[in-house]
């Protein structure tokens, strides 16, 4: 007769562990990877096994039948035919806290400085709804970003969402760091986004500097990561900067560069065999666009605030670029950049008539509007005038308005222009506009 089981002999048996389900890659083209034989939904996450015992993760970004299409985000040398295929059910996101300012992290939130791992809690909402427009809280006070000629001439408000748009070599990234600087914000949330990968160092350290950097958070993904992980860096970006906003924080987001991230999205829909619309890019490169900049902006705290700047990339100075043109409709409001001024010495080099806040009229007052006006109008009567007057074929005295322009045109370069570790105050900056242009009014009155 068998002797009966007892339940402490029972719950000393060793565990046996859970059986696990695997699929395997069948094919890689180009930057997709094909794999079979795993049940993952779009957005999941997998770990492929590499021949030296490493494992890659990845992305379902999109299926055919049974098989599943994945993009890497790191390089994918070691793979092989037939290499395992493992569900990674990560549901943990970055903790958002103050021991995150300071950090420089990657677009999987993994450190890229000398510092420690961040924590990670739980998040049972991975994907969260998006905001009801009627709860967000109105734009109503202006910001002060520590350049003279946005503070004037383009007021941005607490929660407004602009771009910067230039070719490359004009001034970009010095503009954004005086602005990480100099603007008056709680939390400094910086996007370096497929950009060159010593610019990262260099942006650190030259245009942050210790004192931006004390209350600042830097998201790199360079120009040599995949695509994937490009894109994660922006929504990092974006997740970082609306939770402290939704914590009652003054957030300043700085991504560099809008285009960067549609061309991420491009050369994955490609890799899909979407076609192409417009210069190449696919309708999902513009689709996404919205979504993400919705991202930004006020929420329903009613202290916190998300300002934020984008860098939109013109390329060949071409401002009727696909991706500037769509920017423009989604932003509120679009700063310029010019390299005939930035060839000039002119720096910041902002193109007065080409450049425009959609809240001035909200954020400024009576006399500052006419100033602004006024000041638009001897600039771009200037600009008409500019290639004859090297050559002697302007007269004066036809044009009393005209003759006002050039005379005082030195003055309004000296007001646009400001140096790199200049901070000006913004009520100090419309000051100074008024005293440039308030003479100037009077003296085209009629007698």
């Amino acid at each position: 007769m068998n002797k009966p089981l007892q339940l402490d002999n029972i719950l000393n048996w060793p565990t046996i562990p859970v059986a696990q389900i695997y699929g395997r890659l069948t094919r890689v083209k180009g930057l997709i990877l094909e794999a079979v034989g795993c049940e993952l939904g779009m957005g999941d996450r997998c770990l492929i096994e590499c021949r030296d015992g490493r494992h890659i993760e990845a992305e379902v970004v999109g299926f055919h039948k049974e098989t599943l299409c994945l993009m890497p985000i790191e390089h994918t040398s070691g793979l092989m035919p037939g290499s395992r295929v493992l569900p990674y059910h990560q549901d943990q996101q970055l903790t958002i806290d103050s021991r995150l300012l300071g950090r420089v992290l990657d677009g999987r939130g993994q450190p890229l400085d000398t510092g420690p791992m961040p924590s990670f809690c739980r998040d049972n909402l991975p994907h969260k709804t998006v905001t009801n427009p009627l709860l967000r809280q109105p734009i109503r006070d202006a910001l002060d970003v520590g350049i003279r000629a946005i503070n004037a001439l383009f007021p941005v408000g607490q929660g407004q969402r602009l771009g910067l748009f230039a070719g490359s070599g004009v001034g970009k990234s010095v503009l954004l760091g005086m602005m990480t600087r100099f603007t008056q914000a709680d939390i400094v949330i910086v996007g370096l986004i497929g950009e060159r990968g010593r610019e990262v160092s260099e942006f650190i350290e030259s245009s942050l500097g210790p004192e931006g950097m004390a209350r600042a958070i830097v998201i790199a993904a360079p120009a040599d990561t995949p695509p994937l992980m490009r894109l994660r860096a922006m929504r990092l970006c974006h997740q970082l900067a609306c939770g402290f906003r939704d914590q009652g924080k003054r957030v300043l987001l700085l991504v560099d560069s809008l285009t960067r991230y549609a061309q991420a999205q491009r050369e994955i829909a490609l890799s899909l065999g979407e076609p192409p619309a417009t210069k190449g890019y696919p309708p999902s490169a513009f689709a996404q666009l919205p979504s993400l900049v919705e991202m930004a902006g006020n929420g329903q705290h009613p202290q916190g605030t998300l300002t934020a700047f984008y860098t939109v990339l013109t390329e060949g100075d071409d401002q009727q670029d696909p991706i500037a043109d769509a920017a423009r409709a989604i932003l509120d409001g679009h700063i310029v950049l010019s390299r005939k001024l930035a060839e000039r010495g002119h720096f910041p080099a902002i193109d007065v008539a080409a450049s425009i806040s959609r809240l001035t009229a909200q954020l400024s007052d009576k006399p500052q509007m006419q100033a602004i006006q006024r000041l638009r109008h001897l600039h771009s009567r200037y600009q008409e005038v500019s290639e004859l007057l090297p050559l002697g074929g302007y007269q004066p005295g036809q044009d009393a308005d005209m003759d006002l322009a050039v005379k005082h045109y030195p003055q309004l370069v000296q007001f646009l222009t400001q140096a790199m570790d200049e901070r000006a105050d913004k009520q100090a900056s419309v000051q100074d506009l008024l005293t440039l242009i308030t003479p100037l009014q009077m003296q085209t009155e009629p007698v």
